[in-house]
């Protein structure tokens, strides 16, 4: 029986005394390393599995429920889970053991969430929007800029469960970078909180300065000597992809205000300065995404100008031909109505005359049309 239909055996055994009963069935099978995903008995979704006690990665050794009990009786340390794009059954198991809302178990496995804060009893859940810079050799009406996904986050005294949906907004190096400062990992699961927000609010700041090279250089073009013959579909293509960054970035603002101001009781007080932080960086990204949109606004204004321009300059110069063409249209037309008493009509010199006449007004029309940068 593999672990995942321990946990779901929970439900049967009743709340009296059904982790422990899980355990008894846990302990009947070989110790398993949860780290390698291919191994884990909870399914190919688990990433990650480990205990941190004082700051400190523990040896790894028994299984998922052994290790949540251990840390429950002594009272110190946590659980780090971390899965990705789990199925239902895969996290039925883990949402029972850990007493999990079933709304934000819902919310996690199906994902498409917008950035949130949620409070679930003792269980606190969040919903951070990753974001990544998709690279391209040249901007077109159809280029993907920005990717986005999703990294879902339960913090709770003794754990702390993060799904990620998405390519991309891997957890690995930044749980490194937090094993190399115990100092912080002893504050407990809202320090692995932190961390997260602040990992993924300086992705946005990366991914806005990427962006901020494309929109450069559409504005390069744009006012370059033929912006004229710009293609508007690139503006266009780069003002979708920035209200795809603005849905994951905006929502954001206030519930990392509310971890930064309101008592949480998962939340160690001195995170909560931390996350303050956070919040000014987010601010900051926040104000560069609405000045983008008005540059590009601006951009647009100025293309469609350009283009306004470009034709009205068309227009002139067809204008002044048909202007210069009117005057021997005019003349042959009176000379061939083919009338018998018509002047100079038997004259030896009137051919070389009207065509003289012809070419000098032509020739003082095409004069004053240059002078006038109409041609």
């Amino acid at each position: 029986m593999t672990m995942a239909g321990n946990l779901r055996k929970v439900a049967d055994f009743g709340k009296v005394g059904g982790l422990r009963r899980v355990a008894r069935l846990a302990r009947r099978h070989p110790r398993v390393d949860l780290s390698h995903h291919a191994r884990s008995p909870l399914g190919s979704s688990v990433v990650n599995c480990v205990t941190y006690r004082d700051g400190v990665r523990a040896p790894r050794g028994g299984n998922l429920v052994d290790t949540v009990e251990r840390v429950r009786k002594s009272g110190h340390g946590f659980v780090w889970l971390g899965l990705h794009e789990p199925t239902n059954d895969e996290f039925a198991g883990i949402a029972e053991l850990f007493d999990l809302h079933p709304l934000a178990v819902e919310d996690a496995v199906e994902a498409h969430q917008r950035p949130k804060v949620e409070r679930y009893g003792e269980t606190l859940f969040a919903v951070f929007k990753t974001v990544c810079y998709v690279e391209h050799e040249e901007l077109t009406a159809t280029s993907e800029v920005v990717d986005t996904g999703e990294i879902m986050v339960f913090v709770g005294q003794d754990f702390v469960i993060t799904v990620r949906h998405g390519r991309h907004g891997s957890l690995g190096p930044l749980r490194e970078a937090l094993e190399s400062d115990t100092g912080q990992l002893t504050k407990g699961p809202s320090a692995v909180l932190h961390a997260i927000a602040d990992h993924v609010v300086d992705d946005y700041l990366n991914v806005i300065d990427a962006v901020q090279a494309d929109i450069d250089q559409v504005e390069t073009d744009v006012f370059a000597e033929n912006g004229a013959r710009a293609d508007p579909g690139r503006i266009y293509q780069l003002k979708r992809e920035l209200l795809e960054l603005k849905r994951a970035v905006v929502p954001l603002g206030r519930p990392l205000l509310d971890l930064a101001d309101r008592p949480v009781r998962v939340v160690d007080p001195e995170i909560q300065a931390y996350f303050r932080d956070v919040s000014d960086h987010l601010l900051r990204a926040t104000e560069q995404i609405a000045a983008f949109d008005e540059l590009l606004n601006s951009i647009l204004q100025a293309h469609l100008a350009q283009v306004t321009v470009a034709q009205n300059e068309d227009m002139r110069k067809i204008t002044a031909w048909a202007a210069e063409i009117a005057v021997p249209t005019m003349v042959c037309g009176v000379y061939g109505m083919n009338f018998d008493h018509m002047p100079e009509l038997h004259w030896r010199f009137g051919y070389p005359l009207v065509v003289g006449v012809i070419s000098v007004a032509c020739w003082v029309l095409h004069r004053g049309f240059r002078r006038n940068g109409w041609l």
